[in-house]
């Protein structure tokens, strides 16, 4: 299965969502977009120039933003507010609480930029802790793509889905490797490979990273399976447990603090079911800071050397 996963191009994940907003926009006249003065970096000016009735320019007022959302969401609208992954959590934590999450209302949380692979914009741009922020947050849903085609999918799904959702994408151009016509499931964890030695839970960006390593680990005679965690809330809990009842030793890769992230749900699901060696692929617990998207991932502990090493030091582990 490793072999068939293969990319001839590069896009990056917020054209995906840009994309994807623009169709769902053309199927559903109920979807709205607003965005807090970062139209171009959320691809949002294609639906903003078939649909101006239905977009919102609010300018820098993130958490104007949200209540707005809340109030069109009461109405009966489905609003996917959109900028930066740090402003769209860290700015306006108070107001998602207050107003969406505690209400349950249908607002689509939509993100860019997030993680290191920001890059040069540096630590007051990037956010690393969003994740955990919002998969805290009773009923919201969290979702975190790997590609163009993961994320354009994930896009127009949400619209079909009742209550919060936190979607959360990238900037720079990654590898397209995801099936265009494949169908995006909510909750539903996505088998890339079967393997029997050990298990590679990946998210976002990481996981084309994870494919990478489990090719190379292929070679040395190492059986990965791998699996795309798309959706960090809710968790696919019985894929998780189907695939470690096998292997017996798990790594977890996400472009995320490991506190509060991917790496942590998996662990409490494997405390309460089933104990396993778990080896995490995440930053340890700092900031970021400026720099290229690759060189940023390799000096935090994020590259395909890093997923090597954890798969290495967990079989160990096993042993």
């Amino acid at each position: 299965m490793l072999d068939k996963i293969t990319s001839t191009e590069k896009k990056a994940t917020r054209d995906g969502f840009g994309q994807g907003l623009l169709e769902i926009g053309r199927t559903n006249p109920e979807v709205v977009g607003l965005t807090a003065d970062l139209l171009g970096s959320l691809q949002m000016q294609h639906f903003k120039k078939e649909f101006p009735e239905r977009f919102f320019q609010v300018g820098i007022a993130e958490a104007n933003m949200i209540g707005i959302a809340a109030g069109l969401a009461t109405a009966g609208k489905i609003p996917y507010t959109g900028t930066f992954a740090n402003f769209s959590t860290g700015r306006v934590y108070d107001q998602i609480r207050q107003s969406v999450a505690y209400s349950h209302k249908n607002v689509k949380i939509c993100a860019s930029h997030a993680g290191l692979t920001l890059g040069e914009d540096g630590a007051t741009h990037q956010i690393l802790e969003d994740i955990g922020m919002m998969r805290m947050l009773p009923g919201m849903t969290v979702i975190n793509p790997c590609d163009y085609n993961q994320t354009k999918a994930a896009t127009m799904a949400i619209a079909e889905h009742f209550g919060p959702v936190y979607l959360r994408f990238g900037r720079p151009n990654w590898p397209v490797f995801i099936p265009e016509n494949q169908k995006f499931e909510i909750g539903k964890a996505l088998l890339l490979a079967k393997g029997s030695d050990v298990t590679i839970f990946a998210t976002g960006h990481l996981v084309w990273t994870a494919v990478e390593a489990a090719k190379e680990l292929a070679a040395q005679g190492i059986s990965c399976e791998l699996i795309n965690i798309h959706t960090i809330k809710p968790l696919d809990e019985e894929a998780i447990l189907d695939s470690v009842s096998k292997t017996r030793a798990v790594v977890v890769a996400e472009e995320h603090q490991r506190n509060g992230g991917l790496g942590d749900a998996i662990a409490h699901v494997l405390a309460q079911n089933l104990p396993a060696p778990v080896e995490f692929v995440g930053v340890r617990d700092s900031f970021g800071e400026s720099g290229k998207p690759l060189e940023l991932l390799d000096k935090y502990g994020l590259a395909k050397k890093d997923i090597l090493w954890a798969v290495k030091d967990v079989l160990d582990r096993k042993k």
